[in-house]
């Protein structure tokens, strides 16, 4: 079957909320005023219990269906970006600085039009968990709700997520069973040497020659260390050092991401990355100092359920418009909590030909609205009447 009548309905109305979400973007947690938004939405739909707080701004309504049965949950996320807007739409971010660069607009706002469908409907038995999460950017606001006991208190049995995907035609669907975005680790590495003048390097620890070589030979990890056919990126993102052109300073830092889809890859690239960076450190009597953060884990999507969205996803979009298989990717999400809480699967809709995610000239697209309804509705109906 193709988009719900019920959701090309809501179009107009839904892409109204969304430009109204777009127009007022807010970071991290400090999202009130979009979370008063979707719980006053979720109120007046009539959803039956909406509760505010959870992961310090999170939102989450219950809908109680026709019968007993299990829970299940549907997630979207809140916050925006430190960007400027630069797209000159009439409804573009009224705050200088901040803006929805990543279509977290459009995510709430299918996921509130999905809402509206299922609390005016109910045709499903058990309960259905609407999830409007805060500080996905950078925040890990999925692990704070998940630490603040969303899953026990809800009692959810299964949760999904959705994404919008620039260059994905509008009304296509892409999803893989497995991991299907990469773990996100960050370091910062400080090198102390011993500074001097420039026309005398051999009375100096050079930091930044040392430096040079650590950065090197940390891609040796993806080609040396790695086996071939597992994925690892390193990559460094800031150099800093010295502030004269005949000085050699004192220190030197640098610090970048390392990106892998499986536990046992991740394990390894930091181990490398600490022995290659101490040992080229010491082998040149330089101190050194490593900061390795683990930051949102691999998102990966649970078999059955990856079957039953793409199930779905087919039956809205037909088999043609739906990847089963798509390519990992090395961007992180923090929807990977919530797949290590409970199963579940992860889904992209197509934003069609627009700038890319994180671009200050992105910009959601409306006319996927009625296609990720419909893929919510169908989804939590037939995860809920099986």
């Amino acid at each position: 079957m193709p988009i719900l009548n019920r959701a090309a309905e809501l179009q107009g109305e839904v892409t109204e909320w969304r430009r109204h979400i777009h127009a007022h973007p807010e970071l991290l947690y400090a999202v009130e005023n979009t979370a008063a938004f979707v719980a006053e939405k979720l109120r007046a739909f009539g959803v039956d219990e909406v509760v505010t707080g959870i992961g310090r701004t999170g939102v989450v309504g219950l809908i109680r269906g026709k019968g007993e049965g299990r829970t299940i949950g549907l997630r979207a996320d809140m916050d925006a970006l430190p960007l400027t807007e630069i797209t000159g739409k009439p409804y573009a971010s009224e705050t200088p600085g901040k803006m929805h660069a990543c279509g977290h607009d459009g995510h709430t706002a299918m996921l509130l039009g999905a809402a509206k469908y299922l609390a005016e409907n109910r045709n499903f038995n058990g309960n259905i968990a609407v999830i409007f999460q805060p500080a996905e950017e950078g925040g890990a606001g999925g692990d704070a709700m998940v630490k603040d006991g969303m899953m026990e208190r809800f009692e959810i049995a299964e949760v999904y997520g959705m994404h919008n995907m620039p260059g994905l035609p509008v009304g296509h669907f892409a999803i893989r069973k497995g991991a299907i975005m990469a773990a996100t680790d960050e370091f910062t590495v400080s090198i102390k040497g011993v500074g001097g003048h420039a026309a005398m390097p051999h009375m100096t620890i050079d930091p930044i020659a040392i430096g040079a070589q650590i950065v090197s030979n940390l891609q040796l990890i993806a080609s040396r260390s790695a086996n071939p056919l597992k994925s690892v990126v390193v990559s460094v993102t800031k150099f800093n050092a010295g502030n004269a052109h005949n000085v050699i300073p004192n220190d030197a830092s640098f610090a970048g991401t390392v990106r892998t889809l499986d536990p046992e890859m991740r394990d390894l690239a930091e181990q490398r990355f600490k022995q290659i960076v101490t040992g080229i450190a010491t082998s040149h009597s330089a101190e050194v100092e490593i900061e390795f953060h683990r930051n949102y884990p691999v998102t990966f999507n649970h078999a059955d359920e990856t079957d039953h969205a793409i199930a779905v996803a087919e039956e809205i979009a037909g088999s043609g418009n739906v990847i089963p298989d798509i390519d990992p990717m090395m961007g992180g999400e923090d929807f990977s909590y919530m797949l290590l809480s409970r199963p579940g699967a992860f889904i992209f809709v197509g934003n069609g030909d627009s700038a890319g995610l994180h671009n200050p000239a992105y910009d959601f697209n409306d006319e996927a609205i009625a296609h990720g309804i419909s893929y919510w509705v169908r989804l939590a109906e037939q995860r809920l009447n099986a």
